[in-house]
């Protein structure tokens, strides 16, 4: 179903569409508004998006906010209606997705921005909108300015980020000792004969059905992520991944030794922004003394120095391993919005953000003190 919201103001019109079928159909305007939103990042893409809908959605909770000038978008808000804790509209992609937010036409983005801020604030009734993990510079800090009703701005997730330059590039800017070791891992890669393939269109499915079965075997006996072991999610990373991959979106990468591929990665690509997503290694390599780490960065890197990118992401979490690259420290945010009757609930939201906040500062500050040891 699409219902029209509070016009938009001039040429602009906004629509709310909770029907699946119409979700699938947007899909090449879709892509054409996210090729002209210079903030999008892959985790906006159609193909990511309508793919995760399909593993993940609930009947019923679709809300898509779209603003059209004649048979164009210039602006969607790709959200869904949960009711637990509270009553919110969240952003489609969940926790497998690094960053949320919604995409505005750059050449109007101002007035998009503008007939978005309206058209969501006629959508949200009695929810309150809580945008999640939205990376600094998003689309959805413009939506956030034009907000005429109570808001609030909150820490999310940290992200590591490097520049989108070669390896070498890299390399040079560390420490002259820990540059050298960065180098000699790289030679050690050479010698013991690695090479990797860009993994065609046609052969990208199974690649990512090898990806996921050398993750799982990488992390046996250690603690992993539990969702990428189940099938809706490998259903959902097939999916997506093969139209990015032709669209330009995603590259998959794989890596043999002695002939047999031993390591499949997945980096995801965004007009400005590129992440290496997801990877699977066979223990051999590590046995072999081979850095993965370093392989799979060396990859990375060669797909996004020359594409016209700023940023290669690390992606959320601050693991050892990342740090010795000397990456930037980027911290997520979490923007909130409300309406004059939801307002109680966007107090409740930061009420319960610091206080967990609190509570972390006081377990580490215990720790420090060895208030853990027995």
């Amino acid at each position: 179903m699409n219902g029209t919201l509070r016009a938009a103001g001039g040429t602009l019109r906004a629509e709310l569409c909770t029907d699946e079928r119409e979700f699938a159909a947007l899909g090449p305007a879709w892509g054409r508004l996210y090729r002209r939103c210079g903030a999008a990042t892959p985790f906006q893409s159609h193909a990511w998006l309508h793919s995760w809908w399909t593993s993940y959605g609930r009947p019923g909770r679709l809300r898509l906010v779209l603003v059209r000038d004649g048979g164009e978008l210039r602006a969607v808000a790709p959200l869904m209606r949960v009711g637990r804790p509270l009553p919110r509209l969240v952003p489609l992609g969940g926790t497998i997705s690094d960053y949320g937010d919604v995409l505005l036409d750059d050449e109007h983005a101002d007035q998009a921005a503008a007939a978005l801020a309206e058209a969501l604030s006629t959508a949200a009734r009695t929810t309150l909108i809580d945008f999640r993990e939205v990376r600094p510079g998003g689309a959805v800090e413009r939506v956030y300015e034009c907000w005429r009703g109570p808001r609030r701005r909150a820490g999310d997730s940290l992200c590591l980020e490097l520049p989108a330059v070669p390896m070498a590039e890299l390399a040079a800017r560390l420490p002259a000792a820990k540059a050298q070791r960065a180098r000699a891992k790289l030679r050690k890669l050479t010698a013991l004969g690695v090479e990797h393939r860009t993994t065609a269109p046609d052969r990208v499915d199974a690649a990512l059905r090898l990806l996921l079965a050398l993750h799982r075997l990488q992390w046996q006996g250690r603690r992993v992520t539990p969702e990428h072991l189940h099938e809706r999610f490998a259903a959902h990373l097939v999916r997506a991944v093969g139209p990015m991959v032709r669209s330009g979106d995603a590259v998959v990468t794989e890596f043999l030794l002695d002939g047999e591929v031993l390591a499949v990665d997945l980096t995801l690509l965004s007009p400005r922004l590129a992440g290496g997503y997801l990877y699977g290694a066979h223990p051999r390599l590590r046995e072999r003394k081979a850095d993965v780490a370093a392989m799979l960065l060396d990859a990375c890197a060669r797909h996004t120095a020359t594409g016209g990118h700023d940023t290669l992401s690390l992606l959320r979490g601050d693991e050892p391993y990342k740090y010795n690259w000397r990456p930037e420290p980027v911290v997520n945010q979490r923007l909130l919005l409300a309406r004059r009757r939801t307002a109680p609930l966007l107090s409740a939201i930061v009420c319960g953000v610091a206080a967990r906040s609190r509570g972390r500062e006081l377990v580490r500050g215990w720790g420090e003190r060895g208030g853990g040891r027995t």
